[in-house]
Parts: C-alpha cells; structure tokens; sequence
C-alpha cells in the first residue's frame, strides 16, 4: 500500500475532516481514506495508458503505430527538490 502526504491542508478542512470522521466513527486518517476511495471510484480505471490516446488521436491519419514506437517509457517522476534549504 502507498501512503501520501497532504501538505497545506487548511485548518478549517482539518476540522470538517476531523468532525466527519467522528461522526462516521472513523479515525481521520480512515476518513481520508474513504472519502479519496469514493472520489475516484466512478473514474474509469487507465490501464491503457498515453500510448492507447495517442494511437486513437493518430488513427484515422494512419500514424499511430509509428508514433507509439516513439514514446519513450514512464518513469518514475523525480524527488521533489526542497529550494528553501
């Protein structure tokens, strides 16, 4: 499982979040959990990727299978850089 951090949460959000989970007997860790899981539960899951929108973009042009040869492989995006240090 992953875990994420939500930087610059505004005080009054925290509160709503921490009186919601009360309310539904949740920790508010849980209640974030809940509510993210709900949130992007009726987006479509993107198994296909930049490479299936592209091809369908190009399709009736006849380039897709060049252009997906050309897509360079995901990477794992960088660390964040601290400028403040």
């Amino acid at each position: 499982m992953a875990t994420i951090t939500v930087r610059d949460l505004e005080d009054g959000t925290r509160e709503r979040l921490r009186v919601r989970a009360a309310r539904n007997g949740r920790s508010m860790e849980a209640e974030a959990r809940q509510i993210l899981t709900s949130a992007v539960a009726s987006e479509p899951a993107d198994t296909a990727g930049v490479g299936s929108r592209i091809r369908s973009l190009f399709a009736d042009v006849g380039y897709a299978d060049d252009l997906a040869d050309l897509l360079p492989e995901r990477a794992a995006p960088a660390d964040r850089v601290d400028f403040d240090r």
